[in-house]
């Protein structure tokens, strides 16, 4: 009995095509945008947490609070110096300092100026390991830069590209950086973190020359001992720094952040932006089931003669009621399941876009298929209950009265 209700209620739809279709949109709308943007956002989530992963949990990053936008250091007001370096190596648990320079220079090739970030490496050797070590930096090319390769530098892969200067740079190949020769001995291996592919790294004596920088850090990099907390860590570096610098909890001129702060607040953001594309999508789906029930309004008064003769020729009210019900859930079903495909069709093309447009793979979609599997169900629900209303009069409707329609 049930298969002949799913048969003719079928039936139905295909007679009024264009209607069944124009009434699914605000339904497939609704599921396409919760498939394809919560999709990306779960995946970029676990590529920006992967990435957070590869760097070492034992490090801490002792930063300036800045003013405005720029490289680190470069808008604050009181900047890291010595004196902040030796307060930091005095906390208990800190086994090494490492003092850092991030700047902007302007690097000439094959007739082309572009702008770059340029770090520094430490002229301790155990030091320049800990740089590496902290930012996963791999070689494509060449070989590492030493902490005593003096005129020459590391490049990020952004910055070897073609593209960049219209002619690719090679191991052994000569940049101008603010009017000085530095030759090229490595190329890094291009990285999911776009700051680190247009990076370049030189000696620290090289840099400070150039750059005529004085007593100043633009950030600190604390290496711990492996048996302590990183968060206890932290908060003791910043309750001395306070102390030093006469500050108050909340007015801070610095900040002090570990990696697993740092996983926090993308996370934090992220869901955040799923929390808003859930909201949009649930006005659609709304619409949607709107839509479902002022179609099935429609299809009660059109097909009161043929509701009547059922009627006439033994059909009960439940019969009735569920074939006008399984109409109205096979539309909301229909709309699940080609809006859950067209968000997974759009998620894997805008990844694809993505990936291409940043040369690395950074962004890579998330198939939930629980996810999935509860938008068609949920748009399923939607289109009964939007037919629930105008199913119930269908079945309350008397013969004769139908039949007159």
């Amino acid at each position: 009995m049930l298969s002949d209700f799913f048969a003719l209620a079928l039936n139905n739809l295909k007679r009024r095509k264009l209607r069944s279709w124009l009434t699914m949109i605000g339904i497939f709308i609704g599921i396409a945008a919760v498939v394809a943007l919560i999709g990306l956002g779960q995946g970029l989530q676990e590529a920006i947490t992967g990435q957070f992963g590869l760097l070492s949990t034992d490090t801490l990053t002792i930063q300036n609070s800045g003013t405005g936008f720029g490289p680190p250091g470069s808008t604050v007001i009181k900047k890291l110096n010595e004196h902040d370096v030796e307060i930091i190596k005095k906390v208990n648990g800190v086994e090494n300092v490492v003092t850092r320079w991030v700047r902007i220079g302007t690097i000439e090739f094959n007739k082309i100026s572009k702008f770059h970030y340029i770090g520094d490496l430490p002229e301790d050797k155990t030091q320049a390991e800990i740089v590496y070590d902290s930012l996963n930096l791999k070689l494509k090319d060449g070989k590492r830069l030493e902490f005593d390769d003096r005129g020459k530098i590391l490049i990020g892969s952004d910055v070897a590209a073609k593209n960049n200067f219209e002619k690719e740079v090679q191991v052994g190949n000569t940049l101008e950086i603010n009017s000085k020769k530095f030759e090229v001995v490595g190329i890094m291996e291009k990285s999911s973190n776009i700051i680190f592919n247009g990076i370049i790294l030189m000696p620290n004596q090289d840099m400070k020359e150039l750059l005529d920088i004085g007593d100043e850090y633009d950030l600190i990099v604390a290496k711990l001992q492996s048996s302590v907390e990183a968060e206890k860590v932290a908060e003791d570096i910043k309750k001395d720094l306070r102390k030093d610098r006469h500050e108050k909890i909340g007015e801070e001129t610095f900040s002090v952040e570990t990696p697993l702060e740092a996983i926090s607040a993308v996370n934090n953001i992220l869901t955040a932006v799923n929390a808003v594309v859930i909201g949009i999508a649930a006005i659609s789906l709304i619409v949607g089931g709107i839509g479902i029930a002022n179609t099935m309004y429609t299809s009660v008064i059109e097909r009161k003669k043929e509701i009547g003769t059922m009627k006439a020729i033994g059909a009960k009210n439940s019969d009735v009621l569920w074939i006008f019900l399984i109409e109205s859930g096979l539309l909301g079903l229909a709309g699940g399941v080609i809006g859950a495909l067209i968000g997974l069709g759009i998620s894997f093309a805008v990844a694809e876009i993505a990936n291409l447009f940043f040369g690395a793979e950074l962004i890579a979609v998330s198939l939930n298929y629980s996810l999935i599997g509860f938008s068609i169900l949920f748009a399923f629900v939607i289109g009964v209950i939007s037919g629930a209303i105008p199913s119930y009069q269908a079945s309350k409707l008397k013969p004769a009265d139908a039949l007159r329609g």
